[in-house]
Order: structure tokens, then sequence, then C-alpha cells
């Protein structure tokens, strides 16, 4: 059965271009430099399982036509990663029944106090969404469609993170956790996706230099950088980086 993941977005938050037009260091002639912002799918069969609900989620999903969505994981409660939620409205409609959504106790907290009209029914509104708080160890989906998620926390900053790892695949968009390079569940892997904000040192993210040196310290078949800001031309990005490392782009599909 065919498995692939494919990266949605690939952006900081703001997106590139930035709302008020501007694309930094950005050639606009380069199409891989049009990122919205961070989410991503694995796919299984009929079994799609959403990772994050960034703000452009209606368009990445038309642009990737998927059709359908099994579940929804989070890494964290920032609004670039979970701001998309109510885009999921029609396939509740489709599917007539609750979209199970999973995430850590602090990042339900907060999508069912910011939306909780799609938690809870409100007048003629129905609940499109049901919340679950996350294990360590879990698994989506039914029978041969079925797939396994390893989930680890990571420091984002002054905020924690969930990094997943399936299929021999691990996705770590928002992170400056430099310890998880001790990590056992992060080796041998096929494909890493790892945040890489800029070039410059940031308070919260990865920068080119830290995902290489997580990338030369795991030795991943192939790391793909995501979370890139407009500091970050595809271009120039992609000439600057070692075997086995490349740029992430909106629309990437890896086999996995």
């Amino acid at each position: 059965m065919k498995k692939k993941l494919i990266i949605l977005g690939c952006g900081s938050s703001v997106g590139i271009p930035r709302i008020d037009g501007s694309w930094g260091k950005c050639n606009r002639n380069e199409k891989k430099n049009y990122r919205t912002r961070c989410s991503a799918i694995v796919i299984k069969g009929n079994n799609s399982v959403l990772i994050d609900t960034s703000p452009d989620l209606r368009q990445q999903l038309i642009s990737n036509k998927i059709q359908n969505i099994s579940s929804v994981i989070y890494t964290h409660e920032h609004a670039d990663q979970t701001n998309g939620l109510f885009e999921l409205r029609p396939f509740f409609w489709k599917n007539k029944k609750k979209i199970n959504v999973y995430g850590d106790p602090i990042t339900i907290k907060n999508l069912k106090r910011r939306q909780d009209y799609l938690f809870k029914t409100i007048n003629s509104y129905p609940a499109i969404a049901k919340a679950n708080i996350v294990n360590s160890n879990f698994s989506l989906g039914l029978g041969n469609e079925k797939i396994f998620f390893n989930s680890i926390s990571v420091t984002h900053g002054k905020t924690n993170s969930l990094g997943y790892i399936f299929e021999k695949t691990a996705y770590i968009s928002d992170c400056n956790d430099l310890s998880i390079i001790r990590l056992k569940s992060l080796k041998n892997l096929k494909y890493l996706v790892i945040d890489c904000l800029k070039y410059d040192k940031h308070p919260s993210h990865f920068n080119l230099r830290e995902a290489i040196y997580v990338h030369n310290h795991l030795k991943p078949n192939k790391t793909i950088l995501t979370n890139l800001s407009h500091d970050l031309d595809y271009r120039s990005l992609y000439k600057k980086l070692p075997t086995g490392v490349v740029p992430a782009y909106d629309g990437l599909k890896l086999s996995i």
C-alpha cells in the first residue's frame, strides 16, 4: 500500500509573500519561494492524518486535491498551527461525524477556549470536532491503513511543541531543542523534516547552522528543512546545503 507525506505548507508564521506583499530576500519569480504556513498530511490508503491546521489550510487542501481528512494531530497551540481548524467543516458535513483532533493538554485547552464553537453545539451550529489528548505512542486508522505514531516533546522557545515519528519519518516543525540529537527514536530515519527559520540565531527556532548540526548527528537518509522565513531564498539556500539536506517547498511529496 502506498504511503506518503505531503508538505502542505513550509513557510514561517507570516508566509511568503507576507500580507503586505514583501518577499524579503526571496526571488518572487521562483515558485518554490511561495510558502504558506506550516502543515503536512500523512496518507496511507484512505487514511489521511493532518498535522496542524494552518490558516492557509483551505488553499493547501485544494491545491493538493485532498478530499478527505480522517483525523488531525497538533504540534502546539500557536495560531499559525491551529487557526485553520474552522476550514474542516465541509468534512464534517460530508461524513456526518465529528473529526477527532489530538494534541497535548495545553493545545487542547487553548483550542477549546479560542474556538469553542467547533467543539460544542451553539444554537443551530453543531460541533464539528472532538478533542483528544495525545499519547506518547498511538495509532490512527483501521486495519492495514493504520499508522503508528510516537510523539516527542521538544522545546520551542518558552513553549513546548510535539514532534511526530511515523513510518521511519520524523516531523518536527517548531523547535530549537538541540537535545533531540540524543534521542534513539530519531536515529535511522528515512526522512527528518525539521525547523529551519533563518540564517541568524533565533530564540524559538533552529537556524540553518543548528539544523545542519542536528542532521549531522542524527544522520537520516534525508533532512528536509521547513518553517522557512523570507530570509531564505530557495535556490540560494539549496546551493549552501550539504548532501542529504534540502529545503522543503509547498506540495513536496515524500514516499514513506
